[in-house]
């Protein structure tokens, strides 16, 4: 265990003084400065692996929790709570994956007399398994996706619930999402295949094999909205955020405000976030997602119970701190600001940068990060789990840093974007950084005209711009297979640990991932 001294007196009036963060990468890095600002002592756990990372040199106390797997340290609640103890925490802050949204962990934490800093047990569990949570929010007069609100028993049962909706149709994981457990079907001869893929899958990630089924809104738009509640029945919104720019269910790109979103759109979807958060009695940051129609209709999708991985653009055009406002409504303070303060200026725009190969069917990269340079610059910020000297190794998710970009106007924002994209240097191991910067040039991605099927639908070309290589290439070949792939040994891979299941190590073709 090692231990410094804090730097700042904790705030007055704060119901806790050192906040232990659980988790890893650049989410706990994020999470411990903004605990250090808020003049909050700080506290970490890390695995083996993780010994030499960056978030155990920022804590003011740390203490080590286990071996590399997962499973055997991150994901194990009660070894969580042991080290708050020893590291003399009164508050857990999960960030978002491991157990950001489990409501048992949640409930542990505060039988053991700890403040959690995330929304109430209940509410996770209410939003956490999905046909609940369409059930609830049917139920509060929030338009949910077209589909079932009970889990499919068998190949029948969804061949009926197909009939009722139409094709095409998405079979989804009813325990969990990140894309784990999804199948897109287009017709009843494709069902019983897909359901058979999507039950294997769901039962390896999550330890549950229920799957429910959603309509396929044709060139919709993925459009999410911050929320932040507190204790005292205050919650605003604080805009939205576009999506839509996702590979296999999972988000590469994001921005907000999103192009072209009328006025009139974002206060609606605003208004429906906000009684869809107090349906549940939320507390905290949360996010509610939305499918946007073409035609300027939109349903509920999911609910996040925990701070997004795409955060920073939301704080870039509000100017406010979500881990500060997440400090507040854990403290019983009330919101600092009403709906009528919140203003978006300007645009921002988060590229997510990854150690995988995206010329190799963008399988994940291993390796000791040797040569390391950050991007500066007027409105660039780079939040990052690494540094020179550290291994990323292949016990998880392959999510090294977040550029986020802010301009006066969306061009400016990606003229921005693009000139950090070039100036960033990641050494020793193979990242994403090409593929990023191709796909800010890619036309419909520049003029900001993107639903949820652009990226499959623009791979090809944007590898051949990233690469240079000719469609007929072998290794582009390879590539483009392997982005179109659906294969069902993920599930074969997947750990067959109960509950919510341990989705971190790698998958064939790309990683696991525990949030969205």
């Amino acid at each position: 265990m090692t231990s410094r001294k804090p730097s700042d007196p904790a705030i007055a009036g704060r119901p806790f003084r050192r906040v232990l963060v659980a988790n890893r990468g650049e989410i706990a890095v994020r999470i411990l400065r903004g605990c250090r600002q808020a003049g909050l002592s700080t506290a970490a756990v890390y695995s083996a692996a993780d010994r030499g990372s960056p978030h155990v040199r920022l804590a003011d106390r740390a203490v080590e929790i286990g071996p590399a797997p997962a499973r055997e340290s991150y994901l194990r609640g009660e070894r969580v709570l042991d080290a708050a103890r020893r590291l003399e925490a009164d508050a857990i802050h999960p960030g978002y994956g491991f157990l950001a949204e489990s409501a048992a962990f949640a409930a542990a934490v505060e039988d053991a007399g700890l403040v959690w800093i995330g929304p109430p047990p209940e509410a996770i569990r209410a939003m956490g398994e999905k046909t609940a949570a369409r059930r609830a929010m049917e139920a509060a007069g929030v338009v949910v996706v077209p589909g079932s609100t009970e889990v499919l028993a068998d190949v029948p049962a969804a061949i009926a619930a197909a009939g009722r909706t139409g094709y095409p149709v998405l079979l989804k994981a009813a325990a969990g999402g990140g894309g784990t457990g999804m199948r897109v079907v287009r017709s009843e001869r494709e069902l019983e295949a897909a359901f058979q893929a999507a039950t294997r899958e769901a039962a390896g990630a999550f330890g549950d094999p229920a799957l429910y089924l959603e309509k396929v809104i044709d060139e919709a738009r993925h459009v999410e909205i911050q929320i932040v509640a507190d204790t005292r029945g205050g919650t605003i919104h604080l805009g939205e955020r576009e999506c839509s720019l996702q590979r296999r269910h999972q988000k590469v790109l994001e921005e907000a405000p999103a192009p072209g979103l009328p006025p009139s759109i974002r206060a609606r979807m605003g208004e429906v976030a906000i009684r869809a958060a107090r349906a549940v009695g939320y507390v905290g940051a949360g996010t509610i997602e939305f499918l946007l129609a073409p035609d300027g209709t939109f349903h509920f999708l999911e609910m996040n119970t925990r701070i997004q991985v795409e955060h920073p653009v939301t704080e870039m055009v509000t100017g406010l701190d979500l881990v500060a406002l997440q400090l507040s409504a854990a403290a019983g303070e009330p919101l600092p600001v009403g709906q009528e303060d919140v203003e978006l200026a300007g645009h921002a725009v988060e590229c997510r940068i990854a150690a995988e190969d995206p010329a190799a069917g963008f399988l994940p990269s291993t390796g000791t990060v040797t040569r390391y340079r950050e991007p500066g610059g007027p409105g660039v910020r780079f939040d990052s789990g690494i540094a020179a000297g550290v291994t990323v190794g292949p016990h998880y998710d392959s999510l090294l840093a977040k550029l986020v970009v802010h301009g006066r106007t969306r061009n400016e924002a990606l003229a921005r974007a693009r000139a950090a994209l070039d100036e960033t240097e990641i050494g020793g191991l193979t990242t994403n950084l090409s593929f990023q910067r191709a796909l800010l040039d890619d036309p419909p991605v520049a003029a900001g005209r993107v639903h949820t099927r652009t990226l499959e639908a623009r791979a090809g070309e944007i590898l051949e711009r990233m690469t240079g290589r000719r469609r007929s290439d072998e290794p582009l070949a390879a590539a483009l297979a392997a982005w179109r792939a659906d294969s069902d040994r993920a599930a074969a891979l997947a750990p067959p640990e109960p509950g919510r299941g341990d989705r971190s190590g790698w998958r064939e073709a790309g990683r696991w991932v525990w949030y969205r």
